[in-house]
């Protein structure tokens, strides 16, 4: 089947890591954790900060998903080697998960790069209430200049209702920050058409177009005791991240400043997405969704939003349905013809409290602060004509303002 597979030979088509706005890193514990000690290596752990340092002086967001709780934790807890029980690996991660967020903001701090810890649960990026505060949260981390540091909660976390692995995890808050590049840092330079262990005629591949079956039966099983993940989940969080726009890096890990090693010519493999993360959310809002409700605007905001604009409160003249934040609504201009579809950044009862008003009336409204735009620009899609040149070149995930 691998032979089917045509292996590209010219470097010169690869992306260039520097072009990318907002990147997700992806650390695994067999990286971060020397597994004979059970302990951190700093000087990696340095050397990668150091990387992500520069990413940030150039004004590159940068969040990383980091393993290693349990690692550190069954050390500390004095656990024996091997498989845990659930009940010892949450008490692992407990333990583990305080000590992992402390090196990692003594390490940014060195750059004067503030860190902030958050940790997910499977419900937090598949529910829509919580993905949405999730999403809320990391994106005003962000725009604070801070970098998030997110785990899967492990110290609640159950076999039914869990990730089991940072890849798939990583590639979820990729799509669901709008992030247009993810790195996964593994202990292999890449993709090869079969595990290069012990095997020389396995052939290393630089750049995977698309997501074939071919590309999927070369993926193999999990690497360490102290890694979930394997290629195949690296393989299928490529599929997860291409579709949302993202394109996805497998990179050797195992040298210092792995980042930086990448931009200057080491070799890994290239997984690209046919779209951009907003143009990806835009055919999913217009294709997928449908709408529970309707936004009734004015020929003033019909014009605003055709020239790439927001909908603000002050364009909403009349709403129809009971809809929730994160629901799709219809939005109609004045003469009832529908001109649009996108996510609702308020619950119905609020829209209704702020519609026709201008955004500074918004706290003094309903008693509390509140984004100022009732639809992004990043979650509308209008019918009817194109979207306005440049519409689609705002920073991915878009900033509500």
């Amino acid at each position: 089947m691998t032979d089917a597979v045509a292996i590209p030979a010219v470097s010169a088509r690869l992306p260039d890591l520097g072009r990318f706005r907002r990147v997700v890193i992806k650390v695994g514990s067999s990286l971060l954790v020397d597994r004979e000690r059970g302990r951190l290596k700093r000087s990696w752990l340095a050397a990668l900060v150091h990387d992500i340092a520069r990413l940030h002086e150039k004004g590159t967001e940068v969040i990383v998903v980091s393993s290693g709780a349990i690692a550190l934790g069954r050390t500390v807890l004095h656990l024996p080697a091997g498989p845990l029980r659930l009940e010892e690996s949450q008490g692992a991660a407990a333990v583990g998960q305080i000590a992992l967020a402390r090196r990692w903001t003594e390490a940014l701090a060195v750059h004067e790069i503030i860190a902030g810890q958050i940790l997910l649960t499977f419900s937090d990026t598949e529910k829509r209430r919580r993905y949405l505060h999730a999403r809320a949260t990391i994106t005003k981390l962000l725009e604070l200049r801070a970098v998030p540091i997110i785990n899967e909660n492990d110290s609640v976390a159950t076999s039914e209702i869990r990730y089991g692995d940072n890849d798939r995890l990583a590639a979820r808050v990729a799509t669901m920050v709008g992030a247009d590049l993810l790195i996964l840092l593994s202990d292999v330079d890449g993709l090869y058409t079969a595990p290069p262990n012990g095997n020389p005629d396995a052939r290393h591949i630089p750049l995977v177009e698309e997501i074939t079956p071919a590309i999927e039966a070369m993926a193999g099983g999990a690497a360490s005791e102290l890694s979930r993940g394997g290629m195949r989940t690296k393989v299928e969080a490529g599929k997860i991240a291409t579709a949302g726009g993202a394109c996805m890096l497998i990179a050797d890990g195992r040298v210092d400043g792995p980042v930086s090693a990448v931009m200057n010519g080491a070799r890994g493999t290239w997984f690209l997405s046919p779209s951009n993360p907003v143009t990806a959310r835009k055919k999913w809002i217009a294709g997928t969704l449908q709408p529970h409700g309707v936004l009734h605007v004015d020929a003033g905001a019909e014009r605003a939003l055709r020239n790439g604009a927001s909908l603000l409160p002050a364009g909403v003249r009349k709403l129809e349905g009971n809809f929730h934040r994160g629901d799709a609504v219809s939005v109609r201009g004045p003469d009832g013809r529908e001109i649009g579809r996108g996510i609702i950044g308020y619950d119905a009862d609020e829209a209704g409290l702020i519609a026709g008003h201008s955004t500074q009336d918004i706290e003094r409204l309903l008693g509390h602060g509140g984004r100022a735009t009732v639809i992004h620009r990043d979650d509308l899609v209008l019918f009817g004509r194109e979207i306005p040149e440049g519409a689609l070149d705002h920073a991915p995930g878009g900033r509500d303002t």
